[in-house]
């Protein structure tokens, strides 16, 4: 039987992925460029076919506050958006992982701040990764740098999601949202019936049984050494998560003087400017952190006693550069690109950035 390959954009693999992974709700609100979400999920009408519920919430924080309900049944629930969406979203989402509910949040980046621009950006990174709600919680971040990866990644979120009891981000940009390549997209799988859920998340609030006490899901508690106890608890998580969950890919770095560090959209560019400045002499590595969360900090501060310095490649006026520094530790220059407000920058730019910053 020959493999089926189709052609499509980043936006409409996530919903394609979503309903064959038998996912039981969308709730969202549209908003460029991560708007073929939506439109993907409409048009297919899953409800017809699997049962999944596909909603267009009144807001975006109406939209998260549906997840938390889903996500307290146990349901496989997930919402998206784009940046200033997000902004909207961040008192869920504190909410989401104070109470330790398993769902899936997908950030197509854009230009800002503000309500920006609708052309592509990468500086949501800090929002994301150092918490954007109130409180200290963190969330499992993915970075996909291809249209395969967007659909690949709806599957490995959820199942991180229900693994460590978390929400967890595809946090993307309007590049990878909007292009089209091709893709293998997951076989069908059936959505889970309420006795699997029951047997899977035993703390769902689908109704008491008589074996057992209600279930409450609150993020509330009034007594401040409860409390802590909550915040120790979720500490500890996130340390099994670090020890755990971290991804990224090694390119070229066997022979190497200088390490590009970029994710998403940027680290694709940043091969060809590899292969350009290979040309040119300039031997050039590439570490792409595939979780921006929890961060592969310890490859990278490897790598640095192997280099004469690190360049960030980022649609950003510098954000992930601040967590490479951390890694690094001073053991060598750590320099940052990036374009701002939507621009994309070319290979040839990071090539005359590597030179100047690092190389000069």
């Amino acid at each position: 039987m020959s493999e089926e390959i189709y052609l499509m954009k980043g936006n409409e693999a996530v919903a394609h992925a979503a309903i064959r992974l038998g996912v039981d709700g969308y709730f969202g609100y549209p908003i460029t460029p991560q708007s073929e979400i939506l439109e993907t999920l409409m048009a297919e009408a899953p409800w017809k076919t699997t049962g999944m519920v596909v909603l267009q919430a009144e807001s975006e924080t109406a939209s998260i506050n549906m997840v938390y309900g889903g996500a307290g049944c146990g349901k496989a629930v997930m919402t998206s958006s784009s940046s200033p969406g997000l902004s909207l979203m961040q008192e869920g989402l504190s909410y989401l992982a104070a109470g330790s509910l398993p769902c899936l949040v997908i950030n197509v980046m854009r230009g800002g701040p503000g309500l920006g621009t609708i052309q592509p950006s990468q500086s949501d990174y800090f929002q994301t990764v150092k918490g954007g709600g109130h409180g200290d919680y963190k969330m499992v971040t993915l970075a996909p740098a291809s249209v395969q990866e967007m659909s690949d990644f709806v599957g490995l979120g959820f199942e991180l999601a229900f693994k460590h009891s978390t929400p967890v981000m595809i946090l993307t940009d309007g590049v990878i949202g909007q292009m089209m390549e091709k893709v293998k997209l997951p076989e069908f799988r059936r959505r889970r019936t309420e006795e699997e859920i029951r047997k899977q998340c035993p703390w769902a609030t689908l109704g008491k049984t008589p074996d057992r006490k209600p279930n409450i899901i609150t993020t509330l508690e009034l007594d401040a050494h409860a409390m802590e106890r909550i915040n120790i608890n979720l500490q500890e998580k996130y340390r099994k998560i670090e020890e755990s969950e971290i991804r990224y890919q090694e390119i070229d770095c066997d022979d190497m003087d200088y390490l590009i560090v970029a994710f998403g959209s940027a680290a694709r560019i940043s091969q060809k400017a590899a292969e350009l400045a290979k040309a040119e002499g300039i031997k050039v590595g590439i570490i792409r952190p595939i979780t921006l969360w929890p961060y592969p900090s310890d490859i990278i501060n490897q790598y640095a006693s192997k280099v004469k310095g690190i360049l960030t490649v980022e649609f950003n006026a510098g954000q992930m550069v601040e967590d490479v520094r951390l890694a690094v530790n001073g053991k060598v220059p750590v320099e940052h690109f990036g374009r701002l407000g939507g621009i994309i920058p070319t290979p040839f730019e990071v090539v005359s950035a590597l030179k100047q910053k690092l190389i000069k």
